[in-house]
């Protein structure tokens, strides 16, 4: 589905802020992307966090199983008006309402960008080789 959409996400994404992105890539407009996966109502209303990730993004995906009400990511507190929504399962998934894009400054997106990219080429690197040993993923 994200290729379908020429989206392209690494997984599991440290942000500058100390916390850790599930999604977080490109568009094919450069605008950069998170998304937030949630497994279940619990996991959802319990997450205190997701407004963090939106200083570092231009658009914000909330993804969810089939199984899920949809309406509770309607509610005003996960701000419908600017999240987008991804409904998938084992097989596929669908972007059901999109994200309305809110534009990072442009310094913020270099910055952003650059950071996507490096950690794309260490993560690949390491594929590569599995015996370089650089320890965690830098966060700024």
């Amino acid at each position: 589905m994200f290729a379908r959409h020429q989206l392209f996400l690494l997984p599991e994404v440290p942000l500058r802020n100390g916390r850790r992105a599930d999604g977080m890539g490109l568009d094919a407009k450069g605008q950069v992307v998170i998304v937030e996966i949630k497994c279940s109502r619990a996991d959802l209303l319990g997450d205190q966090k997701w407004r963090d990730y939106l200083d570092f993004c231009d658009r914000f995906y909330w993804a969810v199983p089939p199984e899920m009400d949809e309406a509770l990511l309607a509610r005003e507190g996960f701000e419908p008006e600017r999240t987008g929504l991804i409904v998938a399962d084992a097989y596929d998934a669908a972007i059901v309402r999109q994200a309305v894009s809110v534009p990072l400054a442009a310094a913020r997106r270099k910055k952003e960008t650059e950071r996507l990219a490096r950690i794309a080429m260490r993560r690949h690197t390491q594929m590569q080789d599995p015996e370089i040993a650089w320890g965690v993923e830098p966060s700024d």
